[in-house]
């Protein structure tokens, strides 16, 4: 996901869901990112004071939102009710349309083959599909963004990240910065401990974004749609 502080969702004129109310699992998961935020934001200044390191992440640069996108069944949830509650109804049908294409790339993956064309949709198999949620390079759900796109900051030059967008790369990888990961470690665990208390299993619930936002947008791909 694009890591950048001022970029913006998208939203419509129409909106689809403007009157739902939110939930107690989205005002523990808000409330989780704004502090995952402001700890991130404390140890880049860290960085840049103590030694002089700039994340290279800018806006446009999306060649991570191509990666497994990892979340837990609360921002699913979470990302579920933030699309239906801002998104114009031209928009969620622009999205369910992606994340369609999404799931026939996978499917593609899994059995081997590029070959055959899915629904319009052909990719070569050296290049990765990216997020549903990626629009004109820019994350149209960034307020939201799971805490894996949250904490994913770099320091290598941007063509590094495209490199490693590509399979066939072996070129060098991104440097991550690795710090902030660690510093939302334990976010990550009060995240683990919410889910548990509902009695779920967060590792089981664990899932990709597409497939996550899919079940809880009721997207069945499996069927006709």
């Amino acid at each position: 996901m694009d890591l950048t502080k001022d970029a913006k969702p998208v939203t419509g004129g129409k909106e689809a869901g403007a009157c739902l109310p939110a939930t107690p699992e989205e005002s523990f998961v808000k409330a989780l990112y704004a502090s995952v935020d402001e700890a991130i934001a404390c140890g880049l200044d860290r960085l840049l004071k103590d030694d002089g390191i700039v994340p290279s992440c800018r806006l446009g640069c999306c060649s991570c939102c191509r990666f497994p996108i990892l979340i837990s069944i609360a921002e699913a949830r979470t990302l579920a009710h933030f699309v239906k509650r801002t998104f114009s109804l031209e928009q969620i049908e622009s999205l369910r349309i992606r994340t369609r294409q999404w799931h026939q790339w996978d499917d593609a993956l899994r059995a081997g083959s590029f070959s055959h064309d899915t629904a319009g949709l052909t990719k070569p198999s050296s290049r990765k599909m990216s997020c549903p949620i990626l629009v004109d390079e820019a994350c149209s759900a960034y307020d939201v963004r799971p805490l894996v796109c949250r904490s994913h900051f770099v320091r290598s030059h941007p063509l590094s990240c495209k490199e490693a967008d590509n399979t066939q790369s072996v070129g060098n990888p991104p440097r991550v910065i690795e710090s902030v990961k660690a510093a939302t470690q334990s976010y990550t665990t009060s995240m683990k401990d919410y889910v548990e208390k509902t009695g779920l299993d967060y590792c089981r619930t664990m899932t990709l974004l597409p497939h996550g936002l899919a079940a809880e947008m009721g997207w069945d791909f499996d069927k006709a749609q």
